[in-house]
């Protein structure tokens, strides 16, 4: 997402007309320039129409009717290409491949904190892969990656990969109820678990947040950590993909 002046333009996307309604109020009042779409087709109607700037977010429900969940998210990008952030929303947990689609998820109802927590962790993520790139610390470590693809057949090493993920997400789901319960220790041994996991595949970005989460415990900004981290599983899962479709 590009940084800009003025305040940030968002798009709601949502079928139900309250929820999409209440939100574009509460949106308003904390400053954002708010439009909206009752569907997910229409989001991409609209967008693919504009002439005026593309929204910074989009703020897309994932149980709509039509084109919704993964496919919404790649129906997005097709137009808003990589300077808008997606964001999904959802009254439960989605399934694994909707999260990693896009940029971060908001379990409904959240609070304007959470949204802008999750604004920010993915508007972080240039500093986030210039500071990578320094000290050569990449998502994928190659060799620990080349040692595991030589050692077992491709659809292993991708359900190898999908595990890895879909425990990072799990967890991560966890640790935001364990920081709600202000359990501390508990939150400290599910970073530590992703951690470990991460490092058996050479997941380093996705190691290196969750030691920093273990070594900090619960803080203040633990939320917008929490989502950097579902933004590394994301980035990691397209760069999979990439390398399966060589």
């Amino acid at each position: 997402m590009k940084n800009e002046t003025g305040p940030l333009r968002i798009l709601v996307v949502d079928d139900d007309a309250l929820s999409r309604e209440v939100l574009a109020l509460l949106l308003d009042h904390a400053g954002y320039v708010v439009g909206t779409a009752d569907s997910g087709d229409a989001a991409v109607r609209h967008l693919s129409s504009m002439t005026a700037p593309l929204p910074h977010v989009v703020l897309a429900d994932v149980q709509m009717p039509g084109t919704t969940g993964s496919a919404l998210a790649r129906a997005l990008r097709d137009c808003c290409g990589i300077h808008s952030t997606l964001l999904a929303m959802s009254g439960s947990r989605p399934d694994a491949d909707i999260i990693r689609a896009f940029d971060g998820l908001l379990l409904k109802p959240f609070t304007m904190e959470e949204l802008a927590a999750a604004i920010a962790a993915t508007n972080r993520q240039d500093n986030v892969i210039d500071d990578v790139s320094r000290r050569n610390l990449t998502p994928l470590n190659e060799p620990t990656y080349e040692k595991l693809a030589a050692s077992m057949r491709p659809d292993r090493l991708q359900q190898l990969y999908d595990l890895c993920l879909t425990d990072v997400q799990e967890r991560i789901t966890r640790m935001l109820q364990l920081a709600s319960n202000k359990d501390d220790a508990s939150f400290r041994k599910e970073a530590h678990a992703i951690k470990g996991g991460a490092g058996l595949v050479g997941a380093v970005e996705l190691q290196r947040l969750a030691e920093a989460l273990e070594d900090d415990g619960i803080q203040a900004n633990h939320v917008a950590s929490l989502n950097e981290l579902m933004i590394c599983c994301g980035r990691l899962h397209r760069i999979l993909m990439a390398r399966k479709n060589m």
